[in-house]
């Protein structure tokens, strides 16, 4: 058979097509793409069938691990495919990597070096309970989210754009700055001793529910992240979609809670109306999938991330 493959414009990525057996894979032709161009490699490319001019429909994604025959009709050994260059790629666990490490970095910096001193303020720092307490508690979020990245996240996409690695990165490392600044300040006021320890149980409860999600998810992809979609259940997933993000939003309730700054508050709004966004989509893609037609599960009614709220 024969695969035609076009860029966007309609350009031919591979002049004259490029020829395959019956049995080939998506796979297959992504790496025929990469020995022909020797730029494109695998995990840069998106491959989508074509859509006719104005249709408001969004492109069928290739999958890599379909036949080419599944994509092609019944009576036609022909197929044409559109081709997106997805630009240089990085490992998921590389780019969360370098985006945690920052602030597990730059936090410690501000409590342990006086660089307000610099900044014109005089005087002996005194370190209240509550900034240590805070600056364990934020450390061991970070070092909590790489090891889990490295020993625990099965990725469905192995790779990301590098664009990510910056844009993310200048996300993490920033509000890590702000926030530390704020809490480590020299006319930081504490709060209650009942206050910071409620809020530092909070957040270390959310914590541990948080890295149990975590397992769960684990234990529904296969160890090569692939294998499509579930239904997570069990603990909290009983009645959220997305019980991650809510255990994540509760651990910077209670650090904020613990430390009472409006830096910090800015942040929780910030994450807290991104993950919402990532649940949203996730919960709709959920019932979509599962929706008990054709012998398919329907998927449960649940909340979507804030009972009883959201």
């Amino acid at each position: 058979m024969k695969v035609n493959v076009v860029s966007r414009s309609g350009r031919d990525v591979v002049k004259g097509g490029i020829e395959l057996n019956d049995s080939a894979t998506v796979s297959d032709l992504q790496d025929v793409i990469y020995r022909q161009t020797k730029k494109y490699y695998p995990s840069r490319q998106r491959l989508t069938l074509p859509v006719q001019p104005g249709s408001k429909e969004k492109p069928v994604i290739l999958s890599s691990g379909k036949k080419i025959q599944d994509y092609c009709d019944a009576d036609t050994n022909n197929l044409t495919v559109v081709f997106k260059d997805l630009g240089t790629q990085v490992y998921y666990s590389t780019l969360f990597f370098f985006e945690y490490l920052g602030p597990l970095v730059i936090y410690p910096i501000f409590y342990y070096l006086n660089l307000y001193s610099y900044l014109g303020f005089k005087g002996e720092r005194v370190i209240q309970p509550v900034q240590t307490y805070a600056m364990y508690c934020w450390c061991f979020h970070y070092f909590k989210r790489i090891m889990e990245t490295f020993f625990v996240h099965r990725f469905s996409h192995a790779t990301s754009p590098l664009s990510n690695v910056f844009r993310n990165c200048s996300y993490y490392w920033s509000f890590g700055a702000f926030i530390a600044y704020h809490v480590n300040h020299p006319f930081y006021t504490p709060v209650s001793d009942l206050q910071m320890k409620i809020g530092f149980g909070l957040a270390f409860v959310s914590q541990i529910a948080n890295f149990y999600c975590h397992i769960l998810l684990r234990n529904l992809r296969s160890p090569s992240g692939k294998g499509g979609y579930q239904i997570p259940r069990g603990f909290l997933f009983n009645i959220v979609t997305c019980a991650n993000y809510t255990t994540e939003i509760c651990q910077w309730l209670g650090f904020n809670i613990a430390t009472q700054t409006v830096a910090g508050y800015v942040f929780l709004a910030v994450a807290a109306f991104i993950m919402t966004n990532w649940a949203l989509a996730k919960h709709r893609r959920l019932k979509k999938l599962f929706d008990g037609k054709d012998g398919r599960p329907k998927y449960p009614r649940r909340w979507v991330i804030l009972p009883p709220f959201l």
